[in-house]
């Protein structure tokens, strides 16, 4: 049975590498729309290929973290070291960076992004769905930085906070989503790698949503949590008993007890956010949500403080059972994740929460796996939910 199952593997790898062997790539190249200005390289393609120039003229070998095991770099003429991924990458962004003779840096074309701990280079690959999330001239709403005390751990915390095109004009006060950010990342990942702004914009414009307000504050995720560590829960204390999905960030089930990020949002943000802003600040009007790790902050934090919030979303973050939200007073659930993901347990937790009189929504990003793509999908299928 092993055998046949290392043969199967081998099989599906000499598939996939014919495939790529065997696809012409277009020589349509142009450079990343997150280059830094005047910067040709990296490039993508129509098909989702990504080309790279790295000018190291001293260097042995270079290599790009992205891609199949990798991108491997060749020398040319110019003392320059070139080379294209050997399949498309997925659409959507990408973190990556380069490793020369063993030293890893970014890449000096791009533009950085803060993933993975430290900062890292970004390459986005154009989805043919990214209209719900493009510039457009219409009205836009404002991402501000706010600062705020934090007693339980004595340190002065930021936040970045959206407000719609019509926040401070029309005398009305709006719900809020507190959206919160995965392992490695900070409270800059959504407006800037996820376009939290644009994507309520755009619905805004369209009239598909009430406005409401997003604030995006550090999760403390990074701290003493790694992806892949072993939970100091027993496996059957997983949301719904599930196995994390592929790739996923593994946080232990028990951080809300560990990194103290419950007290510094519930006892400490939203009392700051309610008193600077002009929020309905009660339950019915308040929601949370959050991607991988922020989804498992999310679950944690919302079946402990479930008199403060009313709506729940997890993107790529676990799953809810009917047995765990049976007393919370819960309006809405969303389950989100990636079709590469294992999709099936948010689509049968979401049938489950339905079957048992909760309303409920599942949702899966075609073609896509852990990453921002399926991300930004998932809040632009969300947000017309909340408030309703």
């Amino acid at each position: 049975m092993k055998r046949a199952i290392i043969l199967l593997v081998i099989v599906l790898m000499a598939l996939d590498y014919g495939y790529a062997q065997n696809t012409e790539i277009k020589e349509d190249f142009v450079p990343s729309e997150l280059n830094q200005p005047g910067k040709q390289y990296p490039m993508v393609n129509s098909q989702g290929y990504a080309r790279f120039r790295i000018e190291a003229p001293e260097a042995t070998s270079v290599r790009v973290g992205l891609g199949q095991g990798g991108t491997i770099l060749t020398k040319g003429d110019d003392g320059a070291w070139w080379g294209t991924t050997s399949n498309p990458l997925d659409e959507g962004f990408h973190y990556y960076h380069i490793y020369v003779d063993g030293g890893t840096f970014n890449d000096p074309g791009t533009e950085n992004f803060y993933g993975s701990t430290r900062q890292e280079s970004g390459i986005e690959i154009p989805a043919h769905d990214k209209a719900f999330y493009e510039e457009r001239n219409i009205p836009h709403g404002n991402v501000q930085q706010v600062l705020f005390w934090s007693n339980s751990t004595n340190k002065l915390k930021k936040a970045f906070v959206y407000t719609p095109p019509t926040y401070g004009i029309d005398g009305k006060k709006y719900p809020v989503l507190y959206l919160q950010h995965g392992w490695g990342e900070n409270e800059y990942a959504w407006w800037n790698q996820g376009h939290a702004n644009l994507i309520m914009d755009n619905l805004i414009a369209e009239g598909k949503i009430e406005p409401f307000i997003i604030v995006m504050t550090y999760g403390m995720t990074n701290e003493g949590f790694r992806p892949g560590a072993r939970s100091q829960a027993a496996p059957g204390n997983r949301p719904n008993g599930q196995r994390p999905a592929q790739n996923a960030q593994r946080p232990a089930r028990s951080m809300r007890l560990n990194n103290g990020f419950e007290a510094v949002l519930c006892d400490e943000l939203i009392p700051y956010i309610d008193s600077h802003f002009n929020t309905i600040a009660n339950k019915e009007h308040r929601a949370m949500a959050g991607l991988s790790m922020g989804g498992m902050e999310t679950h944690s934090i919302t079946l402990a403080r479930p008199e403060l919030f009313g709506y729940y979303g997890l993107l790529s973050g676990g799953t809810y059972s009917p047995e765990e939200i049976a007393n919370t007073g819960v309006k809405f659930v969303f389950m989100g994740c990636g079709s590469k993901e294992r999709p099936e347990g948010v689509i049968k937790a979401a049938n489950d929460l339905k079957a048992a009189g909760f309303n409920a929504m599942s949702y899966v990003s075609e073609g896509t796996a852990h990453e921002f793509l399926t991300w930004r999908r998932c809040l632009y299928q969300m947000a017309p939910k909340l408030f309703k």
